[in-house]
């Protein structure tokens, strides 16, 4: 193609290297459609609100507020034209102003009045973060509540408990799952309490309002005290777009950033820990749970027999990369001067492509933990494989005070040795031992190196779980 607006079909970030995305909600949310539609919703915010303090007319805001529609914008061509200034806003500021002024002359005048790229696209991006956000925290809280399901139905689901690859001790699969619900319930606050400070931008070309006041001293209205005009157009402004105060202008202070980064990596982290505990778990040679089916889900390109994890694997494709991203946000801290020249721009497509993954990370997790597969019958065999080596930690406390601490451990690991040496049980084996003749009877040797009688207090520690939340 040699027509470079031709080309925009062609250019469309699809998803086709992103499936973990592709199709979802957020998709939509942080769209260049969508970027381009906030942005004109902060372009009309801000007019409403300067005529609210009688600084524009309310006609002029009114005719301004219903012609921001992103449909009426070439999205190609102000792409393009961005080139030329670093940045999409000049471009949309003199588009937007020839389709007012197409219907209206007068109202054209009061676009963009007083304000800087900055200020539109700032308060665009916490637009597009907050409406991203809200997507977010419903499919994490539908996450919730499927695995509080799975808790309260396997609370007693006895399990082997692995760590550093192996077998340890037996917990409960309600416990691992309270465990994922938890991590969920923290990420959900997290993105919560950030989606409640996410602010307008309102700073001018240097971040002093100069602009701002300058116009309405020129528009009359309520701009009579300059010294309180700043917070009221502040306040006002903030009101219209249902984002947050801030306390100064933030052009080169970019903790919402930073905030918003930090909360979406420990989200996209959350999940991941959901993710690689059910990849573990679904392994062939454990089974313990599968993934839900789905006609051509899974399927391999070689080995038909193959049902991939394919939800567990495009959740933890998001979080090995949003945390990624998130530092380069973190990074654009380093802001120059009043605005920066690079770490500004730095920021948008990353800020994008957080939201975008750890949405879809969400969006996949609901069906992930509502459709789980878990097979209580493949944990108990597999709690069967070590011949009730599982246990050794409570028989080793239980000789402790009739052995002594040190003599007990090193009878077991001995007895262990042996039971593996054999393939034997290593109740047998115990019963074996000159050492312990006498110390237990044939019922209590059975009942001790029963693994679904050792979970410990994972029974309560699923039922405060879920009480407290």
């Amino acid at each position: 193609m040699t027509d470079p607006h031709g080309a925009a079909d062609a250019l469309t970030d699809g998803g086709l290297l992103s499936p973990v995305r592709a199709g979802t909600p957020v998709e939509a949310a942080v769209s260049d459609l969508a970027w381009l539609q906030a942005m004109l919703d902060a372009e009309a915010a801000l007019a409403r609100a300067q005529a609210a303090l009688g600084t524009v007319p309310r006609a002029a805001a009114d005719t301004i507020t219903r012609l921001a529609r992103a449909d009426r914008l070439d999205l190609r061509a102000l792409a393009l034209e961005a080139r030329e200034t670093a940045n999409p806003v000049v471009g949309l500021v003199r588009a937007f102003t020839r389709v007012v002024a197409a219907e209206d002359r007068a109202a054209a005048e009061y676009v963009h009045r007083g304000s800087t790229s900055q200020d539109v696209l700032d308060t665009g991006a916490m637009l597009v973060a907050a409406r991203a956000l809200r997507t977010v925290r419903a499919d994490l809280a539908r996450t919730a509540r499927a695995l509080a399901v799975l808790a309260g139905r396997h609370r007693d689901t006895a399990l082997a408990g692995r760590t550093l690859a192996l077998q340890a001790v037996p917990t409960t699969f309600g416990l691992k799952a309270a465990g994922w619900r938890q991590l969920v319930l923290d990420a959900e606050r997290r993105l919560g309490a950030v989606a409640d400070q996410l602010p307008v931008s309102l700073g001018g070309a240097a971040g002093t309002l100069a602009g701002y006041l300058e116009y309405a001293r020129i528009d009359g209205g309520d701009a009579g005290d300059p010294d309180g005009y700043p917070d009221r157009l502040v306040a006002a402004f903030a009101a219209e777009t249902g984002l947050a105060r801030p306390v100064l202008p933030w052009h080169a202070l970019r903790t919402p950033i930073a905030d918003l980064a930090g909360a979406l990596a420990f989200t996209a982290g959350a999940l991941g820990k959901l993710a690689v505990d059910v990849q573990s778990l679904t392994r062939t040679e454990v089974g313990e749970v599968a993934e839900p089916t789905a006609a051509g889900r899974g399927s391999s390109s070689a080995m038909p027999h193959k049902r991939n994890p394919v939800l567990a694997t495009l959740i933890r494709s998001a979080a090995l990369q949003v945390p990624v991203i998130a530092t380069g946000l973190t990074q654009c801290l380093l802001a120059e001067d009043e605005r920066s020249a690079g770490a500004w721009h730095a920021e948008w497509q990353l800020l994008r492509e957080a939201l975008r993954l750890t949405g879809g990370a969400a969006h996949t997790a609901v069906e992930l933990a509502e459709g789980l597969e878990v097979r209580p019958e493949r944990m108990r065999a597999n709690l069967d494989l070590t011949g009730s080596q599982v246990v050794s930690e409570r028989i080793a406390a239980v000789l402790a005070p009739r052995l002594g601490k040190a003599e007990a451990k090193q009878l077991l690991t001995e007895a262990s040795a042996e039971a593996d040496r054999g393939h034997r049980p290593l109740a047998l084996v115990l019963a074996e031992l000159p050492a312990l003749k006498g110390v237990f009877s044939e019922d209590e040797l059975t009942r001790l190196c029963d693994p679904t009688a050792y979970t410990g207090a994972a029974g309560p520690l699923v039922d405060r779980a879920l009480r407290e939340h």
